[in-house]
C-alpha cells in the first residue's frame, strides 16, 4: 500500500496543444488537478517534466499553476533516461512513485518502465493519465500492468495515503474529491 512518507508524484508532460487533444481531457485535467493537491495536502514531493517544451509548449496552466519550481525537460520519452530526473527523484529517498500524465502509451509507459527497473514500486493512476485515443490508453495501462506497475485510481491513492477518516489531512482530502 502507498504511504506518504515513501511516496512521490510524477507528471508528465501535460503540455500544450497535445494535452488538449487528450481521450476524456476534462477529466483527466481535473483528476491531475486533484492528484497534486492532494499531494500537497499530504507534504508528498511532486516532480513534473515537459517533453521537448520548444516544440510541445510549456505545461497547461490549469496544471502548472499547481506546480513549483521548474519542470525538468527531457525529449527522451522515459524521464528516467534523464539525468535530471533520476538525481531529483533519488533526492527524495523514496521507494513509491505515483504517476500522472499523458501520453499513457509513451511517455507515461516508458517511464514506469525505467522506475520499474530501477526497483521502485510503482503506481499508475489510471484516471489521470490519457492518450489521444482510449484504445492507446487501455494498452498502455495493461503493458504496464504487465510490466509490474500498480493501477489505482485517484480516490483509491488519496485514502490509501490518508489511511483514516479523521483529521486535518483526511478533511483536506475529502474537499477535494467532493
Amino acid at each position: 500500500m502507498l504511504s506518504k512518507d515513501e511516496c512521490v508524484l510524477v507528471v508528465i508532460d501535460v503540455q500544450g496543444k497535445l494535452a488538449h487533444m487528450m481521450h476524456n481531457k476534462e477529466d483527466l485535467f481535473n483528476n491531475i488537478q486533484i492528484m497534486i493537491q492532494g499531494a500537497k495536502a499530504l507534504d508528498i514531493p511532486v516532480i513534473w517534466v515537459e517533453q521537448y517544451p520548444e516544440g510541445l509548449g510549456g505545461t497547461i496552466e490549469e496544471i502548472a499553476g499547481l506546480l513549483e519550481g521548474a519542470p525538468v525537460e527531457k525529449v527522451t520519452f522515459n524521464s528516467c533516461l534523464n539525468d535530471e530526473f533520476v538525481k531529483t527523484l533519488s533526492s527524495y529517498n523514496r521507494q513509491q512513485v505515483l504517476v500522472v500524465g499523458i501520453e499513457t502509451h509513451i511517455c507515461v509507459y516508458q517511464t514506469v518502465m525505467g522506475l520499474l527497473k530501477a526497483e521502485y514500486d510503482v503506481h499508475v493512476v489510471a484516471d489521470g493519465v490519457s492518450s489521444r485515443t482510449e484504445d492507446n490508453k487501455l494498452i498502455g495501462l495493461e503493458k504496464m500492468k504487465d510490466g509490474g506497475a500498480q493501477i489505482t485510481s485517484t480516490e483509491t491513492a488519496l485514502f490509501e495515503l490518508v489511511k483514516i477518516a479523521e483529521g486535518p489531512e483526511f478533511k483536506a482530502i475529502l474537499k477535494l474529491v467532493k
